[in-house]
């Protein structure tokens, strides 16, 4: 199996995307897998999932794509709401030629899968949820500062300063330390995410990105409203139980809400569970998979179902 990366061009901006497992797409209509970063994330957050399946074998395709302003997709400005990366993903697989996915989305990325599968529920096979924003208002202070007004000028003053490339590289020399030995997993990729901030472009996505679904009080963006809808759709929740950015009473919480949920909680784990225990999450992940048939819904199936809550 070899794992590579891919661009296209979407309305004129480049998206990058990694793929992965290409043998898959032996079958005219391979089975497919997007796995989706969160906030100033990239692909390669999926790196140790993508190699633990080199490692064993997968039979599905696997693409992780970069979302706009993030990793070496283009950084173009304008609307970065959960929607505006829902559709992104639709355009990207409607070019790939692949009419339905299975999304994983972590943090963020959950936010945009369970947006994916609201937009476009006849594309969505099943729906995995990892350390996901968007199940409730809880977060950490530090992103809910990002949302402030001024942040747009504090944060570039940071980093032409270069105190956001220091911070990002004390995090990493941390990550290197014994006694932050059980850290160290979480350490190395909030300093990733901190590094990207360095460039400009991503920076701006990020202040942008926050603010849409972020403010001073916490997540501004509820998706609980509608997990009624994931009824017929095979859901699993993936959580660190020691995550700081997002508590993990909202895994425990969505799993009341959504119909006929699998939750898996990571002891160990704080925000990267798919880090931490990448073996354990791609054989969760291929396990899910095997065990539940893909999702048959659409629009059609959905409204009644909108117009009987309504009722």
């Amino acid at each position: 199996m070899s794992t590579t990366r891919q661009t296209r061009t979407l309305h004129g901006a480049r998206m990058s995307y990694v793929e992965a497992c290409p043998d898959a797409v032996r079958d005219e209509d391979p089975e497919v897998v997007v796995l989706v970063h969160g906030i100033a994330g990239s692909a390669e957050t999926w790196t140790p999932v993508l190699q633990e399946f080199e490692r064993t074998g997968c039979d599905r395709l696997l693409l992780a794509p970069e979302l706009l302003g993030h990793g070496e997709s283009a950084g173009v400005g304008g609307d970065y709401s959960l929607g505006a990366y829902a559709n992104g993903l639709r355009d990207l697989l409607a070019v790939l030629g692949h009419r339905r996915v299975t999304v994983v989305g972590h943090s963020l990325g959950g936010g945009v899968a369970m947006q994916f599968a609201y937009q476009f529920p006849e594309m969505c096979s099943r729906l995995v949820l990892v350390s996901s924003g968007g199940l409730g208002r809880g977060v950490s202070p530090l992103l809910r500062l990002a949302s402030l007004p001024g942040a747009e000028w504090v944060l570039p003053a940071l980093a032409s300063s270069g105190l956001l490339w220091l911070g990002a590289r004390g995090l990493q020399l941390a990550a290197a330390l014994p006694a932050l030995t059980e850290h160290s997993v979480s350490l190395r990729e909030t300093a990733r995410h901190a590094a990207s901030l360095t460039e400009r472009a991503h920076l701006d996505a990020f202040v942008d990105t926050v603010r849409a679904v972020i403010g001073p009080g916490g997540q501004r963006v509820s998706g609980t409203d509608r997990l009624y809808l994931t009824e017929g759709l095979p859901t699993m929740v993936v959580w660190g139980a020691r995550d700081p950015v997002i508590p993990v009473g909202h895994a425990r919480r969505a799993e009341t809400l959504i119909p006929h949920a699998r939750l898996e909680l990571f002891e160990k784990a704080g925000h990267f569970p798919h880090c931490d225990e990448p073996d354990r999450f791609a054989a969760l992940l291929t396990e899910f998979c095997d065990a539940t048939a893909p999702a048959d819904l659409d629009v059609t199936s959905i409204g009644p179902r909108v117009a009987a809550r309504g009722a």
